[in-house]
């Protein structure tokens, strides 16, 4: 049982894709560890699975077509951004027993969400608990440039945090007033850190590589799937001086289809399934082939790695900004089609002033202390009667 007097935290998020749930990681890791000599309990609910069977289903789709019909996902952006099914009575009214019961359940002091369908449905129920102005609710936007959901946009949201001045002006421009939007990065996990050469060499070697080769990490992302597998198979067939590293997700046929192609290939490539360990195949990267998704994209730039973007379907509108934010300020490179991946790897490997580039870009794009700055902000809005504790106990953090 938790004392009256410890501070709770509780993140509302989703497996819509790994971007949500990796920021909910990273707000609970910071919690851990900035704030090691308070008292804090944290939980994470996946609000959109758990709350209605008709939304899970939903969310079991929207995974499908995240890893076999990306070239879709524009349309199922436009349906939602359309429809707004998070403002619908008809969803709100099969929701509302679960959310009021987390309420009342565990009686948190702040509320945050990671997902731009959710806080709608919250902001109601705080509303009808009388609750609204005893509980802030502080929405992370994971989207970080402009172009994203419209979902996004709450007006009983009581503070905002988002990646960039551009993400800034657009909730602006859907109506959010701007003093309730404070610019904090994105919430990377503190796992996720440079590693200089020594680190880079030792992570290569505890996967079984050559410590001092050119490693490409191929990060087919969390539903495992999209257009990788397809640059993947190219990428195998070429002569190069290299070796690789290929995430395949929570997709099972994918891992054993991607170890027949590594049996095959004339270079070293490690095959991985899922792993809450990325922190370490980032360590051993040189560089990272990926769809834009926006955590993952400033995960690799916290580690200095440059990043090759899949663009060989044009990118979803809130993947649209991080792509050409990459290739303004020169941290990557955009793919357009699967047979460019040789000559783009080639060419990093010839050129070391150019990649050299590319990595220094990349840093630059990272945001220093962007979660310390995140977890500061919903710390700072709890009441504080809650903060006036008498002696510190363990952080408690958990997914309900």
């Amino acid at each position: 049982m938790f004392r009256e007097r410890v501070p709770k935290i509780l993140i509302i998020s989703s497996d819509t894709g790994g971007g949500h749930r990796s920021a909910a990681a990273a707000i609970v890791a910071g919690v851990q560890k900035f704030f090691q000599g308070d008292s804090y309990a944290v939980r994470v609910v996946r609000a959109i699975e758990e709350s209605y069977q008709g939304t899970k289903k939903l969310v079991k789709l929207y995974n499908w077509l995240l890893r076999n019909k990306q070239h879709w996902m524009k349309y199922l952006y436009w349906a939602v951004n359309r429809f707004r099914p998070e403002t619908r009575e008809f969803f709100y009214k099969r929701t509302v027993g679960y959310v009021s019961d987390l309420f009342e359940r565990w009686c948190p002091h702040v509320v945050v969400s990671v997902h731009p369908l959710t806080q709608h449905a919250i902001a109601r129920v705080l509303k009808e608990l009388g609750l609204a102005d005893k509980i802030p609710l502080i929405t992370v936007v994971t989207d970080p440039y402009y172009g994203f959901w419209r979902g996004w946009a709450c007006d009983d949201v009581r503070l905002y945090l988002v990646a960039s001045e551009e993400a800034r002006q657009q909730l602006i421009d859907y109506g959010i007033a701007p003093e309730r939007i404070k610019i904090s990065g994105m919430p990377v996990h503190p796992k996720f850190q440079f590693s200089d050469d020594l680190a880079a060499r030792a992570a290569r070697s505890a996967l079984g590589l050559d410590p001092s080769k050119f490693t490409v990490f191929i990060n087919a992302g969390w539903a495992g799937g999209g257009n990788i597998p397809r640059i993947y198979r190219e990428l195998a067939r070429a002569d190069l001086n290299v070796q690789a590293i290929f995430l395949a997700g929570n997709n099972k046929e994918l891992r054993l289809e991607a170890e027949k192609i590594a049996a095959k290939a004339k270079f070293p490539i490690k095959v991985i399934g899922y792993s809450e360990n990325i922190e370490k195949l980032m360590s051993a990267a040189s560089v990272m082939v990926s769809k834009l998704g926006g955590l993952s994209t400033f995960e690799a730039f916290t580690c200095r790695v440059p990043i090759i973007a899949d663009a060989t379907t044009e990118p979803m509108p809130q993947e649209a900004g991080a792509a050409n934010m990459i290739i303004r300020r020169g941290a990557g490179v955009l793919l357009s089609q699967t047979a460019d991946i040789v000559p783009v790897v080639r060419r990093m490997l010839d050129d070391t002033k150019h990649y050299a580039a590319l990595r220094a870009a990349a840093f630059a794009m990272a945001i220093p202390n962007a979660t310390r700055n995140i977890v500061d902000e919903i710390t700072s809005l709890i009441p504080l009667p809650v903060m006036a504790r008498e002696e510190p106990v363990l952080v408690d953090a958990q997914t309900l």
